[in-house]
């Protein structure tokens, strides 16, 4: 679509991005490995026409583990429902093309360090001068302001210096990691949901603007009563594994044959599950209360786990789903992919891969009843719709396109 028509304007469902709810809008996506792609794709997924800019080769990403096929699974897990093409931004000619595609584009996706788009020629002034209507979402360690604007910052680095890590695991134990890139994740996350608002926000001004998302920012932001607590009365929260630090019971315990994760922190829910225990007794007397079982939740939990070890995590699941407590077994991922809930939801779902044939991969945890997104196609290998693009995006000739491959432009 061009970049002055509405949101949806020249939607199809054939078109390249799909009938999704943002069908009609093309992404033009500069960033690379997680954060900056999955922000791209959630767009893709719902339904944006997201053109993937790559050096000549690939980005850093194609080179990381796990492999299929010869392909880097990291990087098709975030860069599916995308067009790729090829440019080496350092080559003199490589300024022209992008400026077009600027022109042609409702989104820009970036996750360089701050300043890297004004070093190579695309200031925030020039690319609103060449398009107005523009959003520029730019994801980054610590934002595009502030004494760190210009440090890089890995996913690790988030948790360590938002707090996260000094709150997870067990008081014993050194600070930990998470189990996944989080700070990555929700900064790709909270990347589309800026980008969706400055969409419209444009469609009733007319004017696109910056989406300024920083990878420190989000962890901190997921970080619940910790901050506030600690700014308001001073004391520092220490680590608590994986027990809630608010009620209980609520941790995991061991069962005859895994782990099984069960919240009884309320006083409903506690008297629930000491019924279910046999022991209706247990909430009643200092128990009674979250005061009284918080005060001596070592023993309260004690007495649980030697309840849920006596039996498998299965025949545990069948007590607790009929006394209606919350609970969940603690799943392997392989485990995870046997799940008939996930299977019903349909998050795992196909892509056509241009190599590879038919990838599994998950699905779009987003769900909406009229304008649903979908998962059109795998990631594109290394510059697969390149001439493509060039032609009927840029309209460029086979001459033109060829005089560009020629000069190592892409």
């Amino acid at each position: 679509m061009s970049a002055s028509d509405p949101i949806g304007a020249a939607a199809t469902a054939d078109s390249p991005g799909g009938g999704g709810p943002l069908a009609g809008v093309r992404v033009l996506d500069l960033s690379r490995f997680i954060a900056g792609p999955l922000c791209a794709q959630i767009l893709g997924d719902m339904g944006a026409d997201v053109v993937k800019v790559e050096r000549p080769g690939g980005e850093d990403a194609r080179g990381l583990a796990p492999f299929m096929g010869g392909e880097s699974l990291y990087t098709m897990t975030f860069n599916r429902n995308k067009r790729g093409m090829t440019l080496d931004t350092r080559h003199p000619r490589a300024l022209a093309v992008l400026e077009d595609l600027v022109r042609v584009s409702d989104v820009l996706v970036e996750n360089y360090r701050p300043g890297t788009l004004a070093t190579m020629g695309l200031p925030y002034d020039r690319l609103t001068e060449l398009n107005p209507r523009l959003v520029v979402t730019s994801l980054s360690g610590f934002g595009q302001t502030g004494p760190l604007a210009g440090r890089a910052l890995f996913d690790a680095i988030a948790q360590a210096m938002s707090g996260l890590m000094s709150r997870t695991g067990r008081p014993e134990d050194p600070p930990t990691l998470a189990g996944t890139f989080i700070a990555d994740h929700l900064t790709g996350i909270y990347g589309a949901l800026g980008t969706m608002t400055a969409l419209y926000h444009r469609e009733r001004t007319g004017r696109g603007q910056v989406v300024d998302i920083a990878s420190l920012d989000v962890l901190f932001s997921c970080l619940g009563t910790a901050p506030v607590a600690c700014a308001n009365t001073g004391e520092e929260p220490v680590r608590t594994g994986s027990r809630d630090p608010l009620s209980g019971p609520a941790n995991t315990f061991r069962t005859a044959d895994g782990w099984v994760y069960l919240h009884a922190g309320t006083d409903p829910l506690f008297r629930r599950l000491s019924a279910a225990m046999g022991r209706p007794e247990l909430a009643e007397g200092p128990w009674a209360s979250v005061s009284g079982r918080m005060a001596d939740i070592e023993q309260v939990e004690q007495v649980v786990s030697q309840w849920t070890a006596a039996t498998t995590t299965d025949e545990l699941g069948g007590v607790l789903e009929e006394a209606g407590v919350p609970f969940g077994p603690v799943l392997t991922v392989q485990q995870v992919l046997a799940e008939p809930q996930l299977a019903a939801r349909d998050m795992l779902v196909t892509g056509a891969h241009a190599s590879l044939g038919d990838v599994m991969m998950t699905g779009l945890p987003m769900k909406l009843s009229a304008s649903p997104g979908s998962v059109r196609r795998a990631a594109p290998t290394v510059g697969e719709h390149t001439d493509q693009l060039l032609t009927e995006v840029l309209g460029l000739s086979a001459d033109a396109v060829r005089s560009l491959h020629d000069d190592g432009v892409l």
